[in-house]
């Protein structure tokens, strides 16, 4: 496909405003799961961490899904998917609101529309990142607000629907709304060029020589023919033969010689396909074989390596407060009517506010990204340290926002994987971390949710979060330190016949 120069404007613009909305739409519920998490408890009486797998999974699955996403949405482009992602997001809420365990749930809450969240995430920045180019920062930037905002504006919607219809009314309404996203959808018109295409290549033709696995010369259409027809046993001589036999030889060779062009054809195109897909396999193979020695080179990079483990322990601590919150106010015996805005509100306003401020501030020069990334690593593992000392709904409510506005770092951490790995390797790196982010999301909740189970309080549980946030911090500012680069320069000064091995370079 040949796309035009992106415009940075014009209809992009219509594209960020529905992105926004979409976002805003597949994402509110599954983000606010808090609010049904507490329903959901005294629905199906299940302990804390069965229960927390629902919205762990609508979270997690998105991003453990991102290799499957983005092979739909570059197959298919981002306007199918997006209208086939609404039909599943809107179709796994309504379905919920008929479960009739929490089983059921895992399915179609859980499964059904974490992957329809998964698949429009991906459509909305494909299509974004089509229309922008040197505004791609600003767009990507608005976007991503969308699901604070929804997160903002769905805790405190499906409170209130829970009030007046009950939890099955809340999803049905909550579904039926989400069917705008097909609206949306619909107005995410490709960016393709309407000039005349240059001729279409072949499947192999499209892939480069260099991933040859063999490079022997490939045989020859008769060649290959030949080697076909080596195994038939020469015909017997006609004059060796008895009349009648010498009779219906001769029939069978007037007949048989009626369709020897159409024969000598079909034998010609086994060949041929038998090449291609001989070819196809070899490229396929060394595509495979080229994408995990470039896993390896990433692994090998101490800083990527670090990066990996502190966004994994990060979403193991940092996302369970955003779902569970408001379980963690009504275990401490808040009073309801203290409550002028549900915690999670708190959570998503404060998230787009930190989203906003980090990534102002990642645009200074005399910033470093990384070292911004690793503050608010240990910041929010402090503020997790001090979640089992808050009684009130005030201290609760100030520590929802310091850790909703923490949590805004997500949009500072393509800036520091560009400078962890370079641009040339960031889509590759980006890909392995979400889904390792994807692992901690789907894994956080329950966890906490078992330390409950089993102490029947919520301060080992976050001592706990906090603990895996703050290793996290640390084990990458370690790896990021200067003095490493020091070490580096002076293994490289050693004798000749001393060996050393240098990392990629870091941040």
């Amino acid at each position: 496909m040949v796309f035009r120069k992106p415009p940075d404007g014009g209809w992009g613009w219509v594209i960020v405003v529905v992105s926004f909305f979409t976002q805003f739409l597949c994402y509110g519920s599954p983000l606010a799961v808090g609010v049904l998490y507490v329903e959901w408890l005294d629905a199906f009486g299940e302990g804390k961490g069965k229960t927390a797998w629902v919205g762990s999974l609508a979270n997690g699955i998105g991003l453990l899904a991102s290799p499957v996403c983005s092979i739909c949405v570059s197959s298919f482009g981002a306007r199918p998917v997006a209208i086939f992602s609404g039909f599943m997001v809107a179709g796994g809420l309504m379905m919920s609101s008929f479960a009739p365990n929490i089983y059921f749930l895992y399915i179609s809450y859980g499964i059904v529309v974490g992957l329809g969240c998964g698949l429009l995430y991906t459509a909305t920045v494909t299509i974004t990142c089509h229309y922008f180019d040197k505004r791609r920062g600003l767009a990507l930037g608005l976007i991503s607000t969308g699901s604070s905002v929804g997160l903002f504006i769905y805790a405190a919607l499906q409170r209130e629907l829970i009030d007046l219809y009950g939890l099955d009314g809340c999803l049905l309404i909550v579904g039926a709304l989400s069917l705008n996203i097909l609206a949306c959808g619909s107005l995410m018109r490709p960016l393709e060029s309407s000039d005349s295409l240059p001729p279409e290549k072949t499947c192999v033709d499209k892939v480069p020589d260099q991933y040859f696995v063999y490079h022997e010369k490939e045989k020859t259409v008769e060649e290959n023919i030949s080697i076909l027809e080596k195994g038939y046993v020469d015909e017997k001589c006609a004059n060796n033969m008895p009349d009648y036999k010498q009779d219906s030889i001769l029939n069978k060779n007037i007949l048989s010689s009626i369709n020897v062009n159409e024969k000598d054809t079909y034998k010609k195109k086994v060949v041929e396909q038998t090449n291609f897909c001989k070819q196809l396999a070899k490229r396929k193979w060394q595509l495979y074989l080229n994408y995990w020695e470039e896993t390896v080179v990433l692994f090998k990079n101490k800083v990527f390596s670090a990066l990996f483990v502190a966004i994994l322990l990060f979403d193991i601590g940092g996302f369970p407060p955003s779902l569970l919150m408001e379980d963690v106010a009504r275990s401490a015996n808040v009073n309801e009517d203290d409550y002028y805005m549900p915690l999670i509100s708190i959570i998503g306003i404060m998230t787009a506010v930190g989203k906003l401020t980090l990534g102002i501030l990642a645009d200074f020069k005399w910033v470093n990204t990384l070292y911004l990334y690793v503050t608010t690593l240990l910041m929010t593992g402090v503020a997790l340290f001090a979640i089992p000392f808050a009684k009130s709904y005030l201290t609760l409510a100030m520590l929802s926002g310091i850790l909703g506005f923490l949590t805004g770092n997500w949009s500072i951490f393509p800036y520091v994987t560009t400078k962890t790995v370079g641009i040339e390797k960031l889509t590759h790196a980006y890909g392995i971390l979400m889904f390792f982010a994807g692992l901690g999301n789907s894994l956080g909740p329950p966890i906490v949710g078992w330390f409950y189970d089993w102490t029947q309080e919520y301060d080992t549980a976050f001592y706990f979060s906090g603990f895996c946030v703050l290793l996290g911090g640390f084990l990458l500012l370690l790896a990021a330190l200067p003095c490493w680069n020091a070490c580096t320069n002076q293994s490289s000064k050693l004798p000749p016949n001393t060996y050393s091995y240098k990392v990629a370079s870091s941040a």
